[in-house]
């Protein structure tokens, strides 16, 4: 069980979406500090205002998680000045939609600097003291594409996939001392980022709200790995027993191949070379 109340916590990609909706729910639970994280300051200054409201004290850190020493300066900073971090959640995550082989270097690059690189920078430097005060909670923010890998999100599921790899090793690795290490699965949730992404078929959205309010339920009872909604359950469990037959649902549910258009233009480029 994970008490937020009267705690530290710093949120990477706190500016929009679920991180933001994280940061709002810990205030409403009565969460003493936020140390709020995002490349957007005048996004952040917005939820800074409405954490605020709520009663928390809120402390903004302009930052990109691709600078390693900015990350380094911040994290000595913060803990220098407000204390011990005692909740670590790492939101911060990029997706770019595309048939692998119409997929761009660019954002694949994109994708594993901030999903994996920029959440194993900072957590490495809070887990360290969090060790050293023998007490903390990290939360990594995987997809239930951390668990089902589906067309034109190849990349990003790949990304995903690590997250609940890295989580579950740090669970074994930091448990002797006193830190939890958690993974929050949320399905497709309504964000900026996912509102320029073609939907799947029958999937049904969740709100960040929902799955910030999921989050903290699943502290409170103990989970190690929190998954958003009936939808994902069933799909996860359906997977454990059918494995090939959802792998065939996936791929009909999949916006491809003549609703994509990246790929639509791949076959239209290949065609005019012959």
């Amino acid at each position: 069980m994970v008490n937020i109340q009267g705690k530290t916590a710093l949120i990477t990609g706190a500016s929009r979406g679920i991180g933001r909706a994280i940061a709002i729910e810990f205030a409403q639970q009565g969460i003493k500090r936020l140390l709020l994280v995002s490349r957007n300051h005048q996004r952040l200054t917005e939820v800074a205002t409405e954490a605020e409201a709520l009663g928390a004290k809120v402390t903004l850190f302009p930052l990109d998680l691709a600078e390693p020493v900015a990350i380094n300066i911040a994290v000595a900073k913060a803990w220098r000045d407000y204390g011990p971090i005692h909740i670590l959640v790492n939101c911060a995550g990029v997706a770019h939609q595309s048939v692998f082989l119409a997929s761009r270097p660019a954002q694949v690059e994109a994708e594993i600097n901030t999903n994996l690189l920029g959440m194993y920078t900072i957590t490495r430097l809070v887990a360290r003291r969090m060790v050293a005060q023998q007490e903390g909670t990290i939360i990594n923010v995987s997809s239930l594409m951390g668990k089902l890998a589906a067309p034109t999100m190849a990349t990003y599921s790949a990304t995903k996939y690590a997250i609940v790899g890295f989580t579950q090793a740090l669970r074994g690795e930091l448990a002797p001392h006193n830190i939890k290490v958690v993974s929050l699965l949320p399905s497709l949730t309504e964000t900026d980022m996912t509102n320029r992404l073609d939907w799947f078929r029958w999937i049904i959205p969740t709100t960040p709200q929902r799955v910030a309010q999921s989050l903290v339920a699943g502290l409170r009872r103990g989970t190690a790995e929190i998954l958003v909604g009936w939808q994902s359950h069933l799909a996860v469990w359906c997977d454990r027993i059918a494995p090939r037959l959802m792998e065939k649902i996936l791929c009909f549910a999949a916006p491809l191949p003549d609703t994509n258009p990246q790929l639509t233009r791949l076959r239209e480029a290949r065609a005019s070379s012959r």
